[in-house]
């Protein structure tokens, strides 16, 4: 790829970029119903709904166990696990309070069982035992509630930060987020483009959303994205 032809690529992989060239395409009559209109420059990209929460993330809240993911029977223990390193990373990403993970195995060997759900019994002094293991001030349970790693892709996340000292929920989310939605698509597709520099030419087309661990970490971000900010 020559030196023009470079950067050109690079403007486009920026916001602004993508920005300008909506205003381009729109001001020549190239973004109109009859002529070239490409979503993932014109939208409707999706933006999370269902969650609840403080306005502000506590000061006092700084250090928080993220749970092993609950699958249940929607997905394989593998698989599980696959999205427990996921989530980890999607949180960190957001850099809200220090993340700390509680492993499946400790979990078997400390409480009997690899994961819990936040909807379900917990063994006695959960949060308690935790907090004092790892010094957190809080605890993150994710469950999953729908998961189709085949197209249309979709995962669902419910999800509950839980102060340990006086159990109270900080922030909460509920939702499935699938590509038959086509803000879902269009957003994927245009985190994607903007988050691999290091590929020339990137696919533009639907066909990047056929990775499910890639979707399970967009929709992961999106989720953690919601929390109560700094």
């Amino acid at each position: 790829m020559n030196t023009s032809l470079r950067l050109a690529w690079n403007w486009l992989r920026r916001p602004a970029g993508l920005a300008g060239l909506a205003a381009l395409l729109a001001a020549t009559g190239c973004a109109g119903p009859t002529g070239f209109e490409d979503p993932l420059v014109t939208g409707p990209f999706y933006q999370p709904r269902n969650f609840a929460g403080d306005t502000v993330m506590p000061a006092t809240l700084r250090r928080v166990v993220l749970l092993p993911v609950c699958a249940g029977d929607l997905a394989p223990p593998e698989t599980a696990a696959k999205l427990d390193q996921a989530l980890l990373v999607a949180l960190q990403k957001q850099a809200r309070f220090e993340v700390v993970a509680l492993s499946r195995a400790d979990s078997r060997i400390w409480f009997g069982a690899a994961e819990f759900s936040s909807a379900g019994a917990l063994p006695p002094d959960y949060l308690r035992k935790i907090g004092a293991k790892f010094a957190a001030d809080a605890v993150l349970f994710v469950d999953l509630t729908d998961y189709q790693p085949y197209r249309p892709l979709a995962v669902g996340f419910r999800a509950k930060l839980a102060t340990i000292t006086e159990t109270r929920l900080v922030w909460t989310f509920d939702e499935v987020i699938s590509t038959r939605d086509p803000g879902v698509a269009n957003r994927a597709r245009r985190q994607y483009f903007q988050s691999d520099p290091g590929r020339e030419p990137v696919d533009l087309s639907p066909t990047v959303l056929q990775s499910p661990g890639r979707f399970a970490t967009f929709a992961a971000e999106e989720m953690f994205q919601t929390l109560p900010p700094r």
